[in-house]
Parts: structure tokens; C-alpha cells; sequence
């Protein structure tokens, strides 16, 4: 969410799903009436202080599995256990440079710990529930008894399921924290489970080395770590190094090289020769890819948690942006915030240490600002990485609605159970489409997906009917498209409108020049302004197929198979309703699911998806591919359940009279203010839910 509700559109002409009466009421009378702080991916509110010393060792929310069963994966097609998208932390250090590393010298095994492998079980620990970290151990105890038992009628096809760990960097952490400590064991990444099975290619390494050398050569591997080495212990048998080569160029050639280098022995008065491992050069690699990934991983990321009040979201990033000597779009985050409130959210900054952080942080608070829980993380933040929303909310001057007699608080009541029980028509809100009279979000957008960036640019810069200096400003630009005197004019706070006004200054207003200018915003902003219009587009469809269908689930409606999906559900988990199916009454309106526009969207097949093609054609994009390559844009599209439902909702009425707070009476009719808080998914709208609450805009 971004702006501020005042001036903003009106949803009147939208439909509600109760049918209860409402009542009337004023929302966010000053910011701190209306306090939003983002859920993150493990339900905690972001509010709450980390203890930065544990950060990426936090009990991690998972579901564990105590059973041990048969694998889903060939064994055999699985060499580094690892899930695609994730970077295992780098928990032990081994020899750089020339310097050889022997895997006897700091890790011993059988029962007898090293400092790197006490430091590992006790991540494990940190990482575990008690329950499955003793089912670990003793997966890990059994696998060894049957190995070392000397018999080879082992399971390869054992497995042991840690459970579901939704957060990506503690599954990073987790995976190379067991690989670390038992690894003679792999880990596969299933979805967000984390399943531990036997190392068969361990074992195989054991048949030609000694087990304490496998046992190093798979920390060393494990680890990653570039520019180093492992040596295995000399060995004067030519036939039995030719066989230790043969086997790690063919299981892992991909990754590292073997040498055979021969050293003289002085106090035994003979050679020596080792083999010796190395990672296979790749930093510098063939290609932007490649050139892409490693800075990524020499980049400085810095998590913290932005406290704000009253201030729009680009404003407050722009400001940090200017003290940190960064430019906006080196800022990540996993959702927009209301201006008009008091807002907690997660952010990530590249190339700003923690420490640079926090020398600002007196600075920052003249600005309405605060930052906390200040650390350093491997990664940006996306859109939509988190839970959801958690809100406290007061709505003061309460009354009846119009010619409505019955009791306030009996109408309060209702309409909040009828909310909590029915839910609520999952409309985008206002904020979604600014609070511009003449000139919405939604506007800009269109032109942008049309490609008339000279035309986006002169409705971002539209003026209102205000006699202010920002909207005077804009009036001169208009008139003259002189954007260097228009600087002149402009506020220093309005942060995005001098940035596109240097831009065109600079450039120039032509089409190149306006794209040059579209530049100057993050990628994050740009691509705001067309989700603006697909947002408009799906609340109009919305209302289109409650209005055609109601609450009915009909033949060519679009359902969501997956009850966990809250945002940017998928095709693949998408269902087109058939006629058997409408007549059986198989689905429930709550799980029907609306294309939010994209080149990935399937539409319905009923007079919804007619409806669709009809505002594509009226709006000119018949051919629209939803993606702006200029701007590098791409819009895949996604589905949005039409309706949601809060979780977590309590209230509390406040008489006008005393600081006391009365639980829902149903007597407390001279009541002036409600209190109310409740969670909502990532994407929903307060100020929605609050509309199908009192029946009205607020």
C-alpha cells in the first residue's frame, strides 16, 4: 500500500458480499489511529526486536515429519544435496592459496568432536526442535552402525524429513548445517521440506580412502569456499591415486579438479605424492550471468526494520537513500505501506553495512523515521515476501447509519462477525491508485503498457486543482516543458518528482528522453504503475462476476486447488470448473480466483472471461504482450481470490467519557470510538475489510 485514502477514488460503485446494515464512523483522524506492521514469513510481527546475534540461527517454524520412509528422488540423481535456489552458508574454512589442508589435522571422527563440529551440532540444535534433532542423531547413528557393520544391505532409499521450513536463508542454513556435521549424510530440497538421506557416494569414497579423509574431502565440498584446497594423505600406490582420481572427476568434475603433486620427505629421505582438490575457476566466467552472480555474492546486504509515521513509502526510501549515499532502488522490500499511519516493515539496503546504518539513526528520526533490528542478511527482499499484515486500528465518531434506530453496538457486533464469518469482497483499496483527483496511478500504467512514454510522463506530472507548490510546479511544466526551471520550483521533499525532472533535463522530452527518465525510479516503482491498472481491472472484474453469479460457483470459473496460496497464485495450481462440477456443487465461492492481468493469465470460460477480452479491446491492448522492454518490465500475471477473511479480530468500544474499555456491550450505545485489530493476507486492504464492515467508504 502506498498513499494516503484522502481525495483518493471512491469505491462506491463496488459491491459488498453481507448484508448486514454497517455503521458510519472516521478513519485515521492521525496516524497513530491506524498502525500497520508487516507479518514476516514466519508469522512473527517484523515490531518485534531480533537478537541479532542469532538472526540466521532462529528457531525455525517447521513440521516435522518422525517418520522415517521411502524417497520420492533417485539417490543416484542426486550428487550435491542441495535445493536450487539457495547458497549453504559457509560454516568451515579450509586452506587457501598454496597451502595444503590435510583432512586428519582438525577434524577427527568416531564419537571425537573438533571446535567446527561442536559449533555445528550446537546450529543444529539452534536450528531443531528437540524431537527432531533426536530423530536426526539417531537416523545419522543407524546410517553409520550399517555401514560400519560391514555389510552392504543398507537402505539407500531411507529417508528422514526435517519438515516444512518456509524461510529460505534458515533452509540454507539448515542444509549445510547437516551436511556439515554428518557428512556422510545428504540433504534434498522438497518444495520448503528439508529431507536428510544416506550419502551413497560417501561410502563408495570410503572403499578407497580412509573415512576420516571422507569425511574432510565432504566438509571441504560442502563448504564451497573458493579459492581453496584438499589435500588427501600421501599415497605410493600410482594405480590407487589413478583409481581416487577416476572416482571424483567422474562424481563431481563438474565442480572441482584433481592433481597428483609429489613432495620429498626429508626426515623419512623419500617423495611424497598427494592428490589435491580444487574448485573449478567460475567467478569470472563466460557471460552476464555469471558476471551477475558474483557480485551478487560479494554484495553487502543490511536487513533492518522501518518504523515511519505520516510519510509516503518512496519519500522515506529516498531520504535513507541520500543519508547512506546509496541511490532508491538499492532498497528492497516486501510490501507497500499507507503514508497516513504508523508503519513497520522489513527492508533490506545493498552496499551499506550495518554499521553506516546505524550511524544514522539519530538523524533519521527528526524525519518521523526509525530503524531497528539492524543485521546483516545474504540477500534482497521481494515484493510480496511475507505473511501478511497485522492491524490496530481506531475508528472514532461512531453513529447509526441514516434513519437507522437500532442499538450502535448490536450493529457493530454484527457487522464484525458477519465480516469475520462471511469475509469480505478482496478488492484492491484506494491506496492502491493514489489520492490524485485529475491523475491516478492506474492512468500512468496504461500508457506505460501502450508504450506513450512521453504521454506517462505529462500525467505523472499532471497538476490538481490546489493553489500548492508542487501542483504549481507542475502547472509551469505543462506550459513549458522546461524541466530545469520546474526544478527550481519544486519542493526538495517531493523526492520522485525531481528525480524525473533531472532526468529530463538532462535527456531531454523526447521518447527517449522520457524512458531515460521512467530510469530514475527503481524497478519496484516502475512497475507500480502498471500493477496500478491491472488492480483497477481485476476490481471491476470482480464486481462484474459477483454481479453475474453471485456467490454461486459456475461452470468456467477459475479455483484455486492449494488452500495455502494466499498471493500470486500460479497457472499450474489453477482450475477451470466444469459443468458436472457446478452441478455437484464441489467448490465454494472463497476458493473461486480472478487473472490479475499479465501474459501468463488464463481467463474464465463464462461471461467473465467475455467481460475481460471486452476492456482489453476498449482500452487497446488486444495485442498487449505485458511486457515493456524499454522499461524492462514484464508482468506475468497472476490470480486473486475474490474473497478473504481476516484472522485474529478483537474489539474493544470506548466510551466517549472514561479511559475504561468495555468489552462488545451490547448497552454501551453513546460509545464514540472503536478499537479493532486483526491480521489480513499479504495483499489485502484495512481500509476493504473496514468497507464491508461499515458498509460505506472510509
Amino acid at each position: 500500500m502506498e498513499e494516503d485514502t484522502d481525495g483518493g477514488i471512491r469505491f462506491s460503485s463496488l459491491c459488498f458480499i453481507n448484508d448486514h446494515v454497517g455503521f458510519q464512523g472516521t478513519i485515521k483522524t492521525s496516524p497513530s489511529d491506524f498502525i500497520v506492521t508487516e507479518i514476516d514469513e514466519q508469522g512473527q510481527l517484523v515490531s518485534k526486536t531480533i537478537d541479532e546475534s542469532c538472526y540466521e540461527i532462529s528457531k525455525t517454524h517447521s513440521e516435522p515429519s518422525h517418520l522415517v520412509k521411502k524417497p520420492k528422488l533417485n539417490i543416484q540423481d542426486v550428487s550435491l544435496y542441495r535445493e536450487g535456489d539457495e547458497e549453504p552458508a559457509n560454516l568451515t574454512g579450509y586452506s587457501d592459496g598454496d597451502e595444503s589442508h590435510h583432512s586428519g589435522s582438525e577434524d577427527s571422527v568416531n564419537g571425537v568432536t573438533s571446535q567446527c563440529e561442536k559449533e555445528n551440532a550446537d546450529l543444529l540444535s539452534s536450528l531443531l526442535d528437540g524431537k527432531t534433532h533426536t530423530l536426526l542423531e539417531q537416523f545419522a547413528c543407524d546410517i553409520k552402525g550399517m555401514w560400519n557393520s560391514k555389510t552392504e544391505l543398507i537402505e539407500p532409499s531411507l529417508e528422514l524429513s526435517l519438515g516444512r521450513i518456509l524461510d529460505k536463508s534458515q533452509r540454507a542454513v539448515l542444509h549445510s548445517a547437516v551436511r556439515q556435521t554428518f557428512p556422510f549424510l545428504i540433504t534434498v530440497g522438497k518444495s520448503s521440506e528439508v529431507i536428510v538421506k544416506p550419502n551413497p557416494e560417501y561410502k563408495e569414497l570410503c572403499h578407497l580412502v580412509s573415512e576420516e579423509e571422507a569425511l574432510g574431502f565432504f566438509k571441504y565440498l560442502d563448504a564451497k569456499k573458493e579459492n581453496t584446497k584438499f589435500t588427501f594423505k600421501p599415497d605410493t600406490n600410482k594405480d590407487h591415486r589413478k583409481a581416487v582420481h577416476h572416482f571424483l572427476n567422474k562424481k563431481f568434475g563438474n565442480l572441482v579438479e584433481t592433481k597428483s603433486f609429489t613432495e620429498l620427505d626429508h626426515s623419512a629421505g623419500n617423495a611424497n605424492t598427494a592428490i589435491t582438490v580444487r574448485f573449478r575457476e567460475k567467478a569470472h566466467r563466460h557471460g552476464k550471468r555469471a558476471r551477475l552472480e558474483c557480485e551478487r555474492r560479494k554484495a553487502v546486504y543490511t536487513a533492518f526494520t522501518l518504523q515511519k509515521e505520516n510519510l509516503e513509502m518512496f519519500e522515506a526510501v529516498g531520504f535513507l537513500a541520500v543519508k547512506l549515499g546509496v541511490i532508491p532502488s538499492d532498497f528492497s522490500y516486501a510490501g507497500l505501506k499507507d503514508k497516513k499511519a504508523v508503519t513497520y516493515q522489513s527492508m533490506v539496503v545493498k552496499k551499506v553495512t550495518p554499521q553506516r546504518l546505524k550511524n544514522i539513526e539519530e538523524e533519521i528520526k527528526k524525519k518521523r523515521m526509525n530503524v531497528f533490528n539492524i543485521r546483516s542478511v545474504g540477500d534482497s527482499l521481494r515484493l510480496g515476501q511475507l505473511k501478511g499484515n497485522h492491524f490496530e486500528i481506531v475508528i472514532r465518531n461512531l453513529k447509526t447509519q441514516t434513519n437507522d434506530s437500532a442499538s450502535l453496538s448490536e450493529r457493530i457486533l454484527e457487522a464484525i462477525e458477519n465480516v469475520k464469518t462471511k469475509g469480505f469482497v478482496n478488492y484492491y483499496g484506494p491506496q492502491r491508485f493514489g489520492k490524485g483527483r485529475k491523475i491516478q496511478t492506474d492512468q500512468i500504467g496504461l500508457a506505460l503498457l501502450k508504450n506513450e512514454m512521453v504521454r506517462a510522463i505529462k500525467l505523472f506530472l499532471t497538476p490538481e486543482d490546489m493553489d500548492d507548490p508542487v501542483n504549481k510546479a507542475k502547472k509551469y511544466f505543462l506550459q513549458t516543458e522546461d524541466a530545469k526551471g520546474t526544478l527550481s520550483l519544486m519542493p526538495e521533499f517531493r523526492i520522485r518528482e525531481r528525480a524525473l525532472l533531472e532526468s529530463l533535463h538532462r535527456f531531454g522530452m523526447t521518447e527517449e528522453g522520457c524512458i531515460q527518465a521512467w530510469f530514475s525510479f527503481p524497478h519496484s516503482m516502475r512497475i507500480f504503475y502498471i500493477h496500478a491498472y491491472s488492480s483497477k481491472i481485476w476490481n471491476e472484474a470482480a464486481s462484474y462476476r459477483l454481479a453475474a453469479y453471485g456467490s454461486r460457483v459456475v461452470e468456467g470459473d477459475l479455483i484455486c486447488l492449494d488452500e495455502d496460496i494466499d498471493e500470486h497464485i500460479s497457472s499450474s495450481k489453477v482450475h477451470l470448473v466444469t459443468k458436472e462440477e457446478e452441478s455437484a456443487n464441489t467448490y465454494a465461492i472463497h476458493q473461486v480466483v480472478l487473472p490479475v492481468l499479465g501474459y501468463n493469465a488464463q481467463y474464465p470460460e463464462n461471461k467473465v472471461g467475455h467481460w475481460y477480452q471486452g476492456v482489453l479491446s476498449r482500452d487497446g491492448l488486444q495485442s498487449c504482450r505485458f511486457r515493456v522492454p524499454v522499461l524492462k518490465l514484464n508482468v506475468p500475471g497472476c490470480y486473486r481470490h475474490i474473497l478473504k477473511h481476516p484472522h485474529n479480530v478483537s474489539y474493544q468500544l470506548v466510551h466517549p467519557d472514561s479511559d475504561d474499555k468495555v468489552e462488545g456491550s451490547h448497552g454501551n450505545d453513546i460509545t464514540s470510538s472503536l478499537s479493532i485489530s486483526f491480521d489480513l493476507d499479504a495483499s489485502c486492504y484495512a481500509t476493504v475489510c473496514l468497507r464491508e464492515m461499515m458498509k460505506g467508504d472510509v
